[in-house]
C-alpha cells in the first residue's frame, strides 16, 4: 500500500512530529480512508498534554494505555482508498465523513447504541490512531457517512464539534419551559452550537464569552445578545433583562468560572448542559441546588444515530456553516499553539496537499 505520513505525538507535553509508516491494509469490515480534511479540536490539546485538569492542583492521567507514537485528530473527511474483504468494493472512491466515537461493539452501552459511553472505546484520534495523517484505518464501514452536497470542511467538523453541540442542545429541546437560551463559550463547538440552536429552537439565542472577537462573530452569525461574563454587574443585568434568568444554558467551556456564571444566570427550574472540557472543579451548595430546582447534565459527543440525524439536517440545508479556516496539515503544531493561546476564532481545518 506504500507509505503513510502522520503528524504524531512522540512525547507527551511536546510538539507533534512527522512519522512515516507502512500504510495499513484493511481486514474484515475495516476501511482505509485517504484523508482530505481533519479539524483541530481543543480535546487534541488535552491528549497532547497527557492529563485533564481536575481542579485543586489535581490531574487525571490520560496517558495510560496509550502507545507512542500516536496520531491525534478525530474530525475526519476523506475518500475511501481500500476496503476489507467483507466490505463491498464499490465503496472505493466514495467521499465520506468519518464518525470517530467507536465503541467495542459488544458491551451493554454499545448494544444500546451508546458507543460514546463505551468503557473499552476505540475513539479515532483518542485511543486509536486518528486523522492528522494521510490515511486512517476505520474499524467498520458503518462509521462512514455520506455528506454530499456539503463542503468537505463542514462535513469533517460535524462528526465532533457538530455532534457534540447538537447532542448537548438536544438535551434541552423537550424541556417544558422554553423562554430563552444561553450558550457559554464561543470556540469551535460553541459557534457551531449557535448555528444549530437557530435551527432547533424558536426563541432568540444569547451567548457569552470573554473574547470580544468571538462575541462579535456570534452576533454577526445570528446571536440576539452577547454578554461579557467579566463585565461588572453583568449577572444582575441579565437577571433583570430576562425576568429571572435563562431556562436553558449550554456551557461549551466547562471550567470553574464558566459554570459559576451559568449557575448565577440560570432561572429557577432551569437546566444546564455542560459540554466543555477546559477542566477544574465544580461545587454547589445543596440548598442552592434544591432551592433553584436546577438540573445539571454532563455531555460529551453524540451517538452514531445522532451523527446521522445531524448530517441529514445539514444536507437538507437547515444549518448555516460556521467560521472556519483551512491550513496545511504539516502546520498542525502551529495551530495547536494558536488554539492554546486563545488566538483562534471558529475552527481550524487541516488539509492534506
Amino acid at each position: 500500500m506504500g507509505l503513510m505520513r502522520r503528524q504524531s505525538l512522540v512525547k507527551f507535553d511536546a510538539p507533534l512530529c512527522e512519522t512515516i509508516v507502512e500504510t495499513p491494509t484493511p481486514v474484515g469490515r475495516e476501511v482505509l480512508v485517504r484523508i482530505e480534511r481533519c479539524g483541530l479540536c481543543h480535546s487534541d490539546l488535552h491528549i497532547q498534554d497527557g492529563y485533564a485538569d481536575l481542579g485543586g492542583g489535581k490531574r487525571l492521567d490520560t496517558t495510560r494505555g496509550m502507545t507512542l507514537p500516536f496520531t491525534l485528530g478525530h474530525e475526519i473527511a476523506g475518500v475511501v482508498a481500500e476496503v476489507g474483504p467483507d466490505v463491498p468494493k464499490d465503496l472505493i472512491g466514495a467521499r465520506k465523513a468519518v464518525f470517530p466515537w467507536i465503541g467495542c461493539g459488544q458491551c451493554r452501552d454499545c448494544l444500546a447504541g451508546d458507543e460514546n459511553l463505551c468503557a473499552k472505546q476505540r475513539f479515532l484520534g483518542v485511543s486509536i490512531d486518528g486523522g492528522f495523517a494521510s490515511h486512517v484505518l476505520v474499524p467498520d464501514a458503518k462509521y462512514l457517512l455520506d455528506y454530499d452536497p456539503l463542503p468537505v470542511n463542514q462535513a469533517a467538523t460535524l462528526m465532533c464539534s457538530g455532534v457534540t453541540a447538537y447532542g448537548a442542545l438536544k438535551r434541552l429541546v423537550d424541556r417544558p419551559r422554553q423562554r430563552n437560551l444561553l450558550l457559554i463559550g464561543l470556540g469551535g463547538v460553541g459557534q457551531m452550537g449557535l448555528s444549530f440552536a437557530q435551527a432547533m429552537f424558536k426563541q432568540e439565542i444569547s451567548v457569552a464569552d470573554l473574547n470580544a472577537a468571538a462575541r462579535e462573530t456570534a452576533l454577526q452569525n445570528g446571536a440576539a445578545l452577547a454578554y461579557d461574563p467579566a463585565e461588572p454587574d453583568v449577572v444582575k443585568r441579565i437577571l433583570k433583562e430576562t425576568e429571572g434568568g435563562f431556562d436553558g444554558v449550554v456551557d461549551f467551556a466547562g471550567n470553574e468560572k464558566s459554570m459559576a456564571f451559568a449557575v448565577s444566570v440560570l432561572a429557577r427550574g432551569g437546566k444546564i448542559v455542560v459540554s466543555g472540557l477546559m477542566g477544574g472543579n465544580f461545587s454547589l451548595p445543596m440548598v442552592q441546588w434544591v432551592y433553584k430546582r436546577m438540573t445539571i447534565e454532563g455531555f460529551m459527543v453524540g451517538t452514531l444515530a445522532e451523527g446521522h440525524e445531524l448530517m441529514a439536517l445539514a444536507r437538507a440545508g437547515k444549518i448555516k456553516p460556521t467560521p472556519m479556516r483551512e491550513e496545511p496539515m504539516a502546520d498542525v503544531q502551529k495551530w495547536i499553539d494558536a488554539l492554546r493561546a486563545g488566538k483562534v476564532v471558529g475552527r481550524v481545518i487541516l488539509k492534506n496537499e
